[in-house]
């Protein structure tokens, strides 16, 4: 993450036009109220506002205070696509209500526009949005810390121990909050992976792409298994995993975290 104040994230005047594209000097945004502000991010970028309210939280409540907060502690790539698609709200709201959007100048335009590119441009961290703390637990939370500090470190290789151990909780809590028998410590990871991909298989109706998808992804949780044993700092291994290597098993795992998180809808909420 960027770990800089808001008015240091990009120049004033591309600043100046983020608040002024998204009418922000009032507290508010755009035309959202506190509930579909937050139904906007998780349709967006699957982002769920109560249980990752560290993203929004540090500079108070109204929205626009809110949104300042997740410019500052989100991934820059995920600031970028948040600002498109505020940027794509606006362009139907001036489509259907163009007296009620106040104009904005062409420079205006260019500079928001400016603005995104530069979190772009610097998004080379791992999203780790769908790392999360799952169910109310102060050693998960910590894990879940512990990961995320060594991946805005730029140390992906040295958190693969604590990602097996999140996952392995993750899907023994996936499978148990659907009805299956517990996981027991006996079972490994990619075992844990292939019992939530059966579940997924026999509750939903996945489309043949989406069952391609999620079916695939246990040889990464396999692989998992024996890179953490000899490859991590999970034991005394003289060899490491490779920052590339690293990077690509987090993606990986990330990316089946977030899409089977979409296709279980809201599973985590209370």
């Amino acid at each position: 993450m960027f770990k800089k104040p808001y008015e240091q994230l990009t120049p004033r005047l591309g600043r100046d036009a983020i608040e002024r594209v998204l009418e922000m000097e009032s507290g508010y945004v755009l035309d959202f109220s506190d509930r579909t502000f937050d139904d906007f991010f998780f349709a967006t970028v699957n982002i769920d506002a109560s249980a990752q309210s560290h993203l929004f939280s540090g500079r108070g409540t109204s929205k626009a205070k809110r949104l300042r907060a997740f410019i500052e502690n989100a991934q820059p790539h995920v600031v970028a696509k948040v600002l498109r698609e505020l940027w794509e709200h606006r362009e139907a709201r001036v489509a259907a209500y163009a007296a009620s959007v106040p104009d904005i100048s062409e420079k205006t335009q260019s500079l928001y526009f400016s603005a995104i590119a530069r979190f772009e441009g610097r998004a080379d961290q791992i999203d780790t949005t769908a790392i999360e703390a799952f169910e109310p637990s102060e050693t998960l939370e910590e894990l879940v810390a512990s990961i995320r500090r060594d991946l805005d470190a730029k140390k992906p290789h040295a958190a693969i121990d604590r990602l097996h151990t999140y996952c392995m909780k993750r899907f023994a809590t996936l499978i148990r909050k659907h009805g299956g028998p517990d996981c027991g410590k006996d079972d490994p990871l990619h075992s844990r992976a292939g019992k939530y991909v059966k579940i997924l298989q026999q509750k939903y109706n996945l489309t043949p792409v989406s069952d391609r998808i999620v079916k695939t992804h246990i040889a990464v949780f396999q692989e998992l298994n024996p890179i953490r044993n000899d490859q991590s700092f999970a034991h005394d291994n003289e060899t490491l995993v490779t920052m590339d290597e690293a990077r690509f098993i987090f993606d990986s795992v990330t990316a089946f975290l977030r899409f089977s998180k979409v296709i279980d809808g809201r599973l985590f909420e209370d």
